[in-house]
């Protein structure tokens, strides 16, 4: 193991960890045109200190897309009235490539999958939404923005 990058320890674990759990100023952009939907997602979020911002069309995400700070995790609903599906989420990713995108669908076919990935989705999380889980992958999400 010479020469090599040292292995990662539980401490470094931890404190990336704690670093995740003080990360108040973590933005989120909640993407639904079902409003319980967002509201659901943004009480969660916002209870455990995250800010948090809403829209409920592609149009309004595009819009929000320009303010400023950017959203750090975007929580995208595949199916919106307004956007062709994976084409809003590449529209996202070219204005804002450093916010992770975790798409959520009740279509979770294997084409929508695979064509969230390519497009460079973080993930792609099934409904209706386990609230017990969001919260972990918001931080995973935005984690893996941070390597």
């Amino acid at each position: 193991m010479r020469g090599d990058a040292p292995l990662a320890t539980s401490r470094d674990w931890e404190e990336t960890h704690i670093m995740l759990e003080k990360s108040h100023d973590l933005r989120v952009l909640v993407v639904d045109d079902e409003p319980l939907i967002r509201w659901s997602i943004a009480e969660t979020l916002s209870q455990a200190g995250l800010q948090v911002a809403l829209a409920a069309s592609g149009q309004e995400t595009m819009a929000r897309l320009g303010e400023t700070p950017s959203p750090d995790v975007i929580l995208l609903d595949f199916r919106l009235p307004d956007s062709d599906d994976l084409r809003l989420l590449e529209r996202i990713r070219q204005r804002v490539p450093h916010a992770a995108v975790v798409m959520m669908t009740a279509y979770g076919s294997a084409d929508v999958v695979e064509g969230a990935t390519e497009r460079g989705a973080y993930r792609v999380m099934g409904k209706p939404i386990d609230m017990n889980e969001l919260l972990p992958l918001v931080r995973g999400a935005y984690a893996s923005r941070l390597h």
